[in-house]
């Protein structure tokens, strides 16, 4: 009132009278409860970095199902911790509220220095210094700031935290047929460069011409290797943890893989080779049939790498696609093998049914029981060994 010099609680609502109380909330998308129960199934733990009183934090933070037991830790309370004292209990909390700024910045890098990968999402020039410090830095594309963008590694064009969850599916389906892709390659790749290297240590003809080593490395670059670009994700991908990120894309498993399956598939490519021309057949049958080898070889190890199930199973038809590619490396075997201009490049000749088809098959075909049966025992051991973890 004018002419108050002082304030007199007691005056204070005088000839006010109430008319009605408003209450405001902003809730959570309904969505975002279930994203994030499918993350935390992943591996992947949610945490909120707020401004918010820690008690409404923590209750929409139930409301989101980001953890069991939520625990919320304000920004004067981070401020009376040491670094080494935040590490200690940095994982405990899952609620961070009365943030400033350089609370958040703090907060990625202790969780940085406990050894996790920190994605951290936000839209404001206050989240700037944590988007740029963070391993995955995620602004908002609609609400963001230009600052925010700018600081961030990548932009959330849709403003849903759902897209993340998507993404994380999206990033391990390809890393996975990354991972399968290079499995691939290695081993076949090293198979070529093993049949002449053995030939040369058996003191034997080549059985490959350099024009058919050519020609397998140009037919799979143009075909085969294309079939894991189609390979859906597998079953489960979203209910296993992440991966090491100490772990490089190929594990040790992986180099004894690549050899054994280098070993085999050349193996057995001179192993026909020698057989053929043991028997009276000329070089150039033999050559053709090694050749008509390793592409068997490639096809059938394809199989096997293509997902953790049996080869046999419902997921065997899962990618069309690389059946129609396989489809098409034929036809260019059958250009290879019995067109003449193509014997003249290659130093092929035509070859009959059996040589040409059923014993290449046959090689292919212990190809895939070996690398099945290798690969079913090793999922064994390793369901055991997880097996004994649990009980102790």
């Amino acid at each position: 009132r004018l002419g108050t010099t002082e304030i007199n609680q007691d005056n204070i609502g005088n000839g006010l009278v109430i008319v009605g109380l408003v209450g405001i909330i902003d809730p959570p998308r309904p969505e975002v409860a279930k994203a994030v129960s499918e993350l935390r199934i992943a591996g992947v733990k949610v945490k909120m970095i707020t401004g918010d009183d820690p008690r409404t934090a923590s209750a929409i933070g139930k409301q989101l199902n980001l953890g069991e037991d939520i625990e919320a830790i304000t920004g004067p309370e981070l401020e009376a911790m040491s670094d080494d004292e935040l590490d200690k209990v940095i994982d405990r909390y899952t609620v961070f509220a009365r943030t400033t700024p350089a609370d958040k910045l703090r907060i990625v890098r202790s969780q940085q220095r406990v050894g996790h990968v920190v994605s951290m999402t936000g839209d404001g020039v206050n989240d700037a210094p944590a988007l740029r410090q963070a391993d995955i830095g995620v602004a908002m594309g609609i609400k963001g700031t230009e600052v925010a963008k700018g600081a961030a590694d990548m932009v959330l064009a849709d403003d849903n935290f759902t897209t993340i969850l998507e993404s994380v599916r999206e990033g391990r389906h390809v890393f996975d047929n990354i991972r399968k892709t290079i499995r691939y390659l290695l081993p076949t790749s090293f198979a070529e460069g093993l049949v002449v290297v053995m030939s040369i240590a058996l003191r034997q003809e080549l059985p490959l011409f350099p024009t058919q080593l050519l020609w397998i490395n140009m037919v799979s670059a143009l075909t085969i290797q294309f079939a894991f670009i189609f390979e859906p994700p597998e079953s489960g991908i979203m209910t296993r943890g992440p991966r090491n990120i100490h772990e490089g894309i190929l594990t040790k498993w992986h180099g004894v893989e690549i050899a054994y399956v280098a070993v085999l598939i050349a193996g057995l490519g001179i192993f026909a080779y020698d057989m053929m021309v043991g028997n009276g057949l000329s070089h150039v049958v033999g050559s053709t049939v090694t050749l008509q080898i390793i592409i068997f070889g490639k096809i059938f190890y394809l199989f096997n790498l293509r997902n953790s199930h049996p080869v046999i199973s419902k997921y065997f038809f899962q990618n069309k696609m690389a059946f129609a590619i396989i489809g098409l490396l034929l036809i260019l075997q059958c250009g290879i093998i019995y067109l003449p201009f193509m014997n003249e490049i290659f130093h092929t000749t035509p070859v009959g049914f059996f040589n040409g088809w059923v014993v290449p098959s046959i090689a292919g075909l212990i190809v895939l029981i070996i690398t099945e049966a290798v690969k079913f025992g090793r999922l064994a051991l390793v369901r055991s060994s997880v097996d004994r973890s649990r009980l102790h």
